[in-house]
């Protein structure tokens, strides 16, 4: 069923490792906690230099929503998120420590529990009107520019602004109006049995 998420509807959560909060905004199944989803959308602001929470057998995707951005240390090994280069994917049993560039940031976060499901990240700029079909499992699209969105189906209109996220039906086809903007398109896919994890785990950051 198609779901509307309105962001002025969410409430702020503590981090799993209490070193700041993070805007749930959509889990699987409903109401799991940070150790028993099978997969979790959240927007953060970070504010402070400091570690990521520890997710073992969980992959994720950061992606810079505002701000200047930060240095990831991760396992080590330094890397930059910032608008040239917004987007970080790692292990959730990584050690990750946050030093922020200039101020806070805001950033959108996907985790999905690797012995159950994988995930894709994408990006589109919004300018007019588009179509988008909803390919996956399970499909969120999420504001993350501009001052509005609508989504229409033969049955359905849908009205997002920034922020906003919407849960899709797989293989359904919408037209997006907007003016200018961008969306955040995550794409969750189940294993369907044991060969398909065999074959699949990995291969998706």
């Amino acid at each position: 069923m198609t779901m509307l998420i309105p962001y002025a509807n969410l409430e702020p959560v503590s981090w799993k490792n209490g070193g700041g909060s993070t805007t749930e905004i959509a889990v699987f199944p409903p109401d799991a906690g940070f150790d028993d989803f099978d997969w979790r959308v959240s927007l953060a602001t970070i504010a402070n230099d400091g570690p990521f929470s520890v997710f073992p057998g969980v992959e994720r995707t950061l992606v810079l929503v505002d701000g200047p951005g930060m240095t990831l240390d991760i396992d080590g090994t330094p890397m930059l998120l910032s608008k040239g280069e917004p987007v970080a994917a790692f292990d959730g049993e990584s050690r990750v420590e946050a030093k922020l560039n200039r101020g806070a940031s805001t950033d959108f976060n996907v985790m999905t529990r690797t012995d159950r499901c994988w995930h894709r990240f994408g990006r589109r700029r919004l300018d007019g009107d588009s179509t988008f079909v909803a390919r996956a499992d399970v499909t969120v699209l999420f504001l993350a520019e501009g001052d509005s969105l609508e989504l229409c189906s033969d049955d359905q209109r849908i009205n997002l602004v920034r922020f906003d996220a919407v849960v899709l039906d797989p293989d359904t086809k919408w037209k997006l109006r907007a003016e200018q903007g961008a969306i955040f398109i995550v794409d969750i896919h189940y294993y369907d049995d044991e060969d398909d994890l065999d074959n699949e785990d990995g291969m998706y950051e």
